[in-house]
């Protein structure tokens, strides 16, 4: 087993013997077997273990922990914690509060300590249950892939892998080892309460599974490391797209490129939506389909609303062809629009391009009016890139944001006009961005609102010879 654990420490935890790890050690099979294997193996291990008091022998396991790490000569952390209280301040289940309280215990103590990752015993039997827990719940591929050997990054760092290198060992196989070793591990009587639902699979379903297919753990594993592989390739293809999509994220908010979002395979979208909900909403587990299937029906519905409660206290926002995810309570104020100088005004020459005050660039080219450029022109869906009729322009071009009085025909407006002020209310231009944005101009004439509509005087025709292409992109 020693050579078996050695191998996926290098090749799949990424991990090399000598460097420092932090070992979340409760003094089960499973943990004391990772803590004397790490030892075995020359990783300098720190024992890590969290009293979580809710049963009254705890403390001592505490002690009993501590005793076998000085037994081996491994440093040794501890922390206790009321996490009957903590779970019920967040409405968490017991389980899951253990689990939270547990995990932030473990990568604090990781930074404090400088250690190069979190370690922690799970089994292939425990692989075996989650993805059993996933699939009655409802679950995608990467529930179905159950858990990876390294995770980075994770709901508790950025910089820091949690790392699972017993994840091909199986429970029988742990015992093996330990009764070699002549360890006596200390043995929790919650994991016997089957009114807890792993253990109920563990005790119940499992065993009744199995007089189907006596094999059926393995089977399971097996399926979920395949899955696993799979899933890999997909999640490069979502960093892609991710980037592709995302024009800005911070801990409150994430904003999202609405039409190129909509542009995705409906697979992908999932996964981005999952993703970014995690993001915001680090500490969750049991995201649901429900909620993501509001927002991919809120992202592709015909008649666009203004916004959607989803889920944990987040909300969907449709604001100026950008698609919010943010804290019903955080501010829209700070979103990057694209920006004008609020005083004076810019020149653009044809062809040429000129930086606004966000960084972002306005390009303007010279095309012929060939059925080449007329194709793109038409199959165009960036509402931030548009063509106009050259010979219509005054050279060079003026961009400022608006003023009092200013008026517009939009495109599809035959006769008549309206103003620019009463237009942007109109196709839900977020207030906070109306006084900066950026409007061109042709002499005294707004030819085009980036991102919404262009004005109709300065459209192609039939009689169009020349194109100004002008393009928007982010800073």
């Amino acid at each position: 087993m020693l050579n078996e654990i050695s191998s996926i420490l290098l090749e799949k935890c990424q991990i090399t013997p000598g460097e420092v790890v932090l070992a979340g050690v409760s003094g089960g099979p499973d943990s004391l077997c990772l803590m004397h294997v790490l030892d075995s193996l020359g990783y300098r291990v720190i024992v890590a273990h969290l009293d979580h008091q809710l049963r009254p022998e705890s403390a001592d396991e505490a002690q009993r922990v501590k005793k076998m790490a000085a037994g081996s000569g491994l440093p040794f952390v501890r922390e206790s914690s009321d996490v009957e209280s903590f779970s019920r301040q967040r409405g968490l289940s017991l389980e899951e509060g253990a689990r939270l309280a547990r995990y932030q215990f473990l990568f604090r103590e990781a930074e404090k300590t400088h250690a190069a990752a979190v370690m922690v015993g799970h089994t292939a039997d425990d692989q075996v249950e989650t993805v059993l827990m996933h699939l009655l719940r409802g679950a995608g591929l990467p529930g179905l892939s159950g858990m990876p050997y390294r995770s980075l990054p994770n709901a508790w760092s950025a910089i820091i892998p949690l790392l699972r290198p017993l994840l091909g060992v199986w429970r029988e196989e742990v015992w093996e080892y330990l009764n070699v070793q002549g360890l006596n591990p200390s043995l929790d009587p919650s994991n016997l309460d089957e009114r807890i639902f792993r253990n109920r699979l563990r005790h119940e379903l499992i065993p009744y599974l199995e007089t189907f297919n006596p094999r059926l753990r393995q089977s399971i594993w097996r399926t979920a490391d395949i899955l696993r592989q799979e899933d890999e390739i997909l999640q490069e293809r979502l960093r892609d797209d991710w980037e592709s999509v995302v024009r800005q994220m911070d801990e409150a908010m994430i904003v999202f490129d609405y039409q190129a979002l909509k542009e995705l395979p409906l697979g992908i979208q999932r996964r981005i939506f999952h993703k970014a909900v995690l993001g915001l909403r680090p500490d969750t587990r049991d995201l649901n389909f429900r909620a993501i299937e509001r927002a991919i029906d809120f992202l592709n519905q015909s008649a666009p609303q203004a916004g959607t409660d989803l889920v944990f206290g987040l909300r969907l926002k449709l604001e100026a062809r950008r698609l919010v995810l943010t804290d019903m309570q955080a501010s829209f104020t700070d979103i990057r629009w694209p920006k004008a100088p609020t005083e004076g005004t810019m020149r653009l020459k044809i062809p040429g391009n000129v930086i606004l005050v966000d960084g972002c660039t306005l390009t303007a080219e010279v095309l012929e009016c060939s059925p080449t450029a007329v194709s793109e022109m038409k199959q165009n869906i960036d509402p931030f890139q548009t063509w106009l009729d050259a010979d219509r322009l005054e050279n060079p071009l003026a961009i400022r944001t608006r003023l009092p009085g200013d008026r517009f025909q939009p495109l599809g407006m035959t006769a008549g006009s309206i103003k620019i002020s009463d237009f942007m209310i109109n196709v839900k231009l977020p207030e906070a961005a109306r006084r900066s944005w950026p409007l061109v101009l042709s002499g005294s004439a707004i030819a085009w609102l980036p991102g919404y509509r262009l004005a109709h005087d300065f459209s192609i025709s039939s009689e169009t010879t020349r194109m100004v292409h002008l393009r928007l992109e982010p800073g």
